[in-house]
């Protein structure tokens, strides 16, 4: 454990900014869960709608730095590459 106050403040920083970060991904990851399952449904309506939310989260995601931008255009350019092979 540290002993100097700066550094038991960045432990606790750190850590709080694990949880925000952790969060993030978490709702990321589920935003794009919900695409997938719509397109694994069939039900393009759902998938588009369920991209616009996916889309925005991301944006979200890379705007607060916890993804790379370029990760986050990967993310999003997949998913819509899902949703507009639908037939």
């Amino acid at each position: 454990m540290a002993n100097i106050k700066s550094a038991k403040k960045r432990i606790l920083v750190n850590e709080t900014k694990a949880a925000r970060n952790k969060a993030i991904r978490s709702k990321v990851k589920t935003s794009i869960k919900k695409v997938e399952v719509a397109i694994n449904a069939g039900d393009k309506a759902a998938a588009q709608a369920s991209l616009v939310s996916a889309i925005t989260e991301i944006d979200k995601a890379a705007t607060k730095g916890v993804y790379h931008k370029n990760n986050a255009s990967r993310k999003v350019s997949r998913i819509s590459k899902a949703v507009n092979a639908m037939a």
